[in-house]
């Protein structure tokens, strides 16, 4: 199993007076990703979130482009596009163009996100966005595999055209739909796409992330798709000491304080596809420390975090992606949290590819 960087950026205005500045943000996020790669990790996945109402990068592509520049080995993803809010042929230009300029590192993932409040500014159907996002899917997937396209759909209507640059990766970048539902999940199986999961979503939906892969894999051997693969993000801290572990857990629940005002809440105004985020909404709410569970976080010493992590391996699961800095972790500590992890947990699993003896950040 690999392991990748992943943040959301988080940085919402419940988190008042500790509200970090986002240019800052930005900058540390760069460093970031790059130190990624000098501790081994494979891969880096950056967010893509408008206004400040939960996190604060508006463009993965154009970061992950500059992180290519500074880089030459690690994967380049965004966790995830809003598709919606994007023009579909606009994403397939600028992730091809990502794989050409990083020689073929470039990862696409996507989703159709949770938060109205983007889809207001941007003036897209809120209620239609998973017939947007599969339409969507479609067409970048024909623009990065066929000569030229033409397109007539419910959402997209365009004369022929042909994208250039094309992927460098044949035939195109892997694509990793984001699944918070099982239906999420089984179209990508349908469609022959990689998917990345949540844990606290699957375990809600498919009782653990065991069965959530398993549902996967088989389904898209059903559909006659071979080889496809799952990953899943998890908050995660190499601590050590009990009081560390304690801060750790108070900061997944300040996390949460920006996570529920993102989240559809009321089940007779959700489209009926997000409705089950309003069963999240009410357990996130009552959340306490003493609730969080690993089913979303792996927080305590090295032996813990090991063990934990050999337990999703055996689910199945390809690569998980690690959120260090939630709740407001400054740089310097997510630097430290970063080579902690790379120093104490990647050698144990086979597949890393940890290179250099991590040092003080």
């Amino acid at each position: 199993m690999k392991f990748g960087y992943f943040t959301l950026t988080d940085n919402p205005i419940e988190y008042g007076d500790t509200r970090k500045d986002p240019n800052q943000m930005v900058k540390d996020l760069i460093e970031q990703c790059v130190y990624a790669e000098d501790l081994g990790f494979n891969s880096v996945w950056v967010p893509e979130h408008h206004f400040s109402v939960l996190g604060v990068l508006p463009s993965p592509s154009m970061l992950l482009s500059y992180v290519a520049a500074k880089t030459s080995k690690v994967k380049l993803a965004p966790a995830t596009v809003l598709l919606p809010a994007n023009h579909p042929i606009r994403m397939a230009e600028e992730y091809a163009l990502l794989d050409l300029v990083s020689d073929g590192r470039a990862i696409f993932s996507a989703g159709r996100g949770y938060d109205k409040r983007e889809y207001d500014v941007f003036q897209v159907d809120f209620n239609k966005s998973r017939e947007i996002f599969y339409e969507q899917l479609d067409i970048i997937k024909k623009a990065w595999t066929q000569d030229s396209l033409s397109y007539d759909g419910e959402f997209f209507k365009f004369p022929e055209v042909e994208l250039t640059p094309k992927p460098v990766q044949d035939p195109h970048p892997p694509i990793y739909v984001a699944s918070f539902s099982e239906s999420s999940a089984l179209k990508a199986a349908e469609m022959g796409e990689n998917v990345i999961y949540a844990p606290f979503a699957a375990n809600m939906v498919f009782g653990s992330i065991h069965n959530a892969v398993k549902t996967f894999k088989d389904k898209s051997a059903e559909h006659g798709f071979s080889g496809k693969e799952a990953r899943c993000s998890y908050f995660l801290n190499v601590t050590e000491s009990k009081e560390e572990t304690e801060k750790t857990k108070q900061r997944m629940l300040k996390y949460f304080t920006g996570l529920v005002p993102a989240f559809p809440s009321d089940p007779s105004t959700a489209p009926p596809n997000i409705r089950y985020f309003a069963d999240i909404v009410e357990r996130l709410k009552t959340m306490k420390a003493e609730d969080l569970g690993d089913q979303s976080i792996i927080v305590g010493d090295s032996e813990y975090v090991i063990q934990k992590l050999k337990e999703v391996e055996e689910s199945g699961i390809e690569e998980v992606i690690i959120y260090f800095d939630f709740g407001g972790l400054s740089h310097k500590e997510t630097m430290e949290s970063m080579e902690r992890f790379a120093r104490d947990v990647l050698p144990h699993f086979e597949d890393s590819n940890i290179k250099v003896e991590a040092t003080n950040a």
